[in-house]
């Protein structure tokens, strides 16, 4: 594995903002990159990466059951008592999944290790299924790639054919919040793939959801029978029409069940059943009082984008990003800081989609917590 410096295509911000893709800056900062890409080889991929990730993703799934069956658990999570039989039928009901991003710290020798699940609301959809690859086609006509290098990256193919092989209500609502960009980016993206699958997709504000009788209704009165949201489960049980979730008769994607996989008490309790495995990291819910010492992590249950996490290095310097989170339960993580490439700390996500592995984004900042203002630089395979 190693960072690459690579020349600029160009013209490209002009054909992102053609395709969508508007969120290639934030506040005059690039959040899209290819000054440089990172490279790997097949042997890295298929398993330092590919083969841990599916692992990793049926270790989680084997915990559902556990945690839904164990009341205990259901509160170290902080999941409200009332959306417990939600949450429980939603997974013996088979309920239907879309994808997850599993982010793992990984420098190109020694196994992967997981930071954390992010099943319910992850992000960069677009830049990893669609605008690095294109990238890669673009640099390998030009001659600033090597003619034979891959990608591993079969996102948007997984995703149609999800969306043609699930059993999806339709038509399907897609819906994020009105005033981010990124976000409804990010929709429109999986709205596209979902319409050339042959679904009825539908766009709406997560603002503008009604109800009537109990059910979700969109603008013109109409049942919502399915609903993507790209909101997390934690905000919307604490929402005024929350009550709404357990009365509405409307397919969630994600499911209920995503919000124990999307929790940071995850991690604590996939170390109990699966202690030492060789890509976890030691984790534990926090104690009352406890110390935070040199080499540890405390990150919210309920954190995104790096938000209120805090850490003290090997050497005992503490780093922190500051967050609205600061009122959630704690765990604490042993801490693997992120390999250092150059003046950057780069974290590689894993994408999953149904049960297989679908190709990885790799995201770097100056910190060592990855935040939303981190860029995202595209990758190759080149053996």
């Amino acid at each position: 594995m190693k960072k690459v410096a690579c020349e600029e295509r160009p013209g490209w911000r002009s054909y992102a903002e053609s395709v969508g893709f508007e969120f290639h800056t934030f506040d005059g900062e690039p959040y899209w990159d290819e000054t440089a890409y990172y490279q790997f080889n097949l042997r890295q991929i298929e398993q330092d990466l590919e083969e841990p990730t599916e692992e990793l993703h049926q270790m989680a799934l084997g915990l559902v059951d556990d945690v839904i069956h164990d009341e205990e658990k259901l509160k170290q999570l902080a999941i409200p008592e009332k959306f417990w039989d939600f949450v429980a039928d939603s997974w013996r009901n088979k309920a239907p999944s879309l994808y997850g991003r599993l982010d793992l710290v990984y420098d190109g020798t020694g196994p992967a290790k997981l930071l954390e699940l992010n099943y319910d609301t992850p992000t960069s959809l677009f830049e990893t299924g669609f605008f690095q690859w294109v990238w890669l086609e673009d640099q390998i006509m030009r001659g600033k790639v090597p003619q034979g290098a891959d990608q591993f990256n079969s996102l948007q193919d997984q995703l149609e054919a999800a969306f043609a092989n699930l059993p999806l209500a339709n038509p399907l609502y897609f819906a994020s919040v009105a005033n981010s960009i990124e976000d409804k980016g990010t929709v429109m993206y999986l709205m596209d793939i979902a319409k050339q699958a042959g679904v009825d997709s539908r766009f709406i504000e997560l603002e503008q959801l009604g109800e009537t009788s109990g059910q979700l209704v969109d603008l013109e009165g109409y049942a919502i029978g399915g609903l993507f949201k790209l909101y997390p489960w934690e905000f919307m049980l604490q929402e005024d029409f929350a009550s709404v979730i357990l009365s509405s008769q409307t397919q969630w994607l994600e499911p209920g069940w995503k919000m124990l996989l999307s929790n940071k008490g995850i991690l604590p309790l996939l170390w109990q059943k699966y202690k030492g495995h060789p890509n976890l990291l030691e984790s534990h819910f926090e104690q009352p009082g406890q110390s935070f010492a040199a080499g540890w992590v405390r990150k919210p249950l309920f954190s995104r984008e790096g938000a209120n996490v805090e850490l003290v290095t090997h050497s005992g310097e503490k780093i922190s990003e500051p967050g609205p989170y600061a009122d959630s339960p704690f765990i604490r993580q042993k801490l693997q800081p992120l390999p250092k490439f150059g003046d950057s700390y780069s974290m590689i996500g894993s994408w999953v989609v149904g049960n297989s592995a679908a190709g990885i984004g790799i995201r770097e900042d100056n910190s060592l917590i990855t935040k939303d203002s981190s860029r995202f630089l595209p990758h190759i395979i080149l053996d």
